[in-house]
């Protein structure tokens, strides 16, 4: 049974809202196991390079779906923490060949998030990972931001969940439910 990761940071909790509703979607598809990991549940490697916490769940991923609010044009001080203390893994090509997708969250309509989702990409590639687009078009509100590389979402700036957009949310439940159908796929 393939497993997929969603592996987020949220500053606000709005996109832990969206990291919910990707999970949800991965978790409609039958024979897919999925697990929600904050990056706060990543500690930087150990003296001895040891890697605790969470870190064997993304060892055991089939798939990591990445996700971070965009904050100045790019992810989160703490999701780059967590790219930058995953070093070790990239030095031994640990992710070479695990699927990976990823997502993003602003208070702006677009705030620079297709930065964001480049700087994922990016960091997928350089860990010889295989990416998953959004493989929807824009259409009664889903993938309203038009996005393509990943998904995209905007929330206000009161609480979440009350001020994550519903359309949002949907793109990011049907989101899940692609990368889930590509996991699918790839381990046949």
């Amino acid at each position: 049974m393939p497993k997929v990761v969603v592996v987020y940071h949220s500053g606000f909790g709005h996109t832990k809202v969206i990291a919910e509703d990707v999970l949800a979607g991965v978790k409609s598809v039958a024979g897919i196991d999925a697990e929600l990991v904050p990056v706060a549940d990543l500690p930087a490697p150990g003296p001895d390079r040891s890697m605790g916490g969470k870190w064997s769940s993304l060892a055991a991923a089939d798939c990591i779906i990445f996700g971070t609010p965009t904050y100045m044009g790019s992810v989160s001080a703490d999701f780059k923490k967590f790219m930058d203390n995953s070093g070790g893994l990239w030095f031994g090509q640990a992710w070479k060949d695990k699927l990976a997708a990823g997502f993003t969250n602003s208070g702006g309509m677009n705030g620079d998030k297709q930065n964001t989702l480049h700087t994922l990409a990016n960091f997928a590639a350089q860990h010889s990972m295989i990416w998953v687009s959004q493989g929807m078009m824009t259409a009664n509100g889903v993938n309203r931001l038009g996005s393509y590389l990943g998904m995209m979402a905007q929330s206000g700036n009161g609480p979440a969940p009350d001020s994550v957009n519903a359309e949002d949310r949907q793109t990011a439940k049907l989101f899940g439910e692609r990368v889930a159908k590509v996991a699918l796929r790839w381990a046949k």
